[in-house]
């Protein structure tokens, strides 16, 4: 029983984590938005802040069935990769460099985010937790699709365009 315990603490630390990084998220967003050119970039970055709403959403839905509060644990990960995409924001004045560099800055939260929920959603999985499992599958689905989309973009036009400003 002592194992459960434990991982059932991992599993609410992990969970308050992820919970402070979609709110990081959800200020950064629209700032990325507003700083990408392409409009195809802007409309990722505009989903995205409605999943992340989502995501929030199931976070909290969690909390509540497992009978505890929603609070946060800062994420430290999450801070430091967002403010590595801030200051991407303001080293580059070629707006198809900036484009790509903001997709290079998106997917490293992506990624994080992809971990993230891929470890608790095994969690979930393990304490026998199946309806909480399938929440987190759902946001970790979204996440790697907005990866994805994201790859896409860079690969198909964004990256592209930002040979030819070179």
């Amino acid at each position: 029983m002592a194992h459960q315990e434990s991982l059932q603490k991992l599993y609410m630390n992990e969970l308050r984590d992820l919970m402070s990084a979609e709110h990081m998220i959800l200020d950064a967003l629209p700032k990325m938005a507003d700083k990408a050119t392409h409009a195809g970039l802007k409309d990722s970055f505009r989903l995205h802040e409605q999943q992340t709403r989502q995501h929030v959403d199931r976070l909290k839905k969690i909390f509540s069935m497992l009978g505890v509060q929603a609070k946060e644990k800062e994420c430290k990960g999450m801070k430091g990769i967002i403010e590595e995409g801030q200051e991407t924001m303001t080293e580059y004045d070629d707006a198809d460099v900036l484009d790509a560099a903001l997709i290079a800055a998106a997917q490293r939260v992506e990624h994080y985010e992809i971990a993230a929920y891929g470890c608790v959603r095994t969690y979930a999985n393990v304490l026998g937790l199946g309806d909480q499992e399938e929440l987190l599958q759902q946001s970790l689905n979204e996440e790697g699709t907005t990866d994805h989309r994201l790859t896409q973009l860079a690969d198909e036009v964004v990256n592209i365009d930002a040979l030819k400003a070179t």
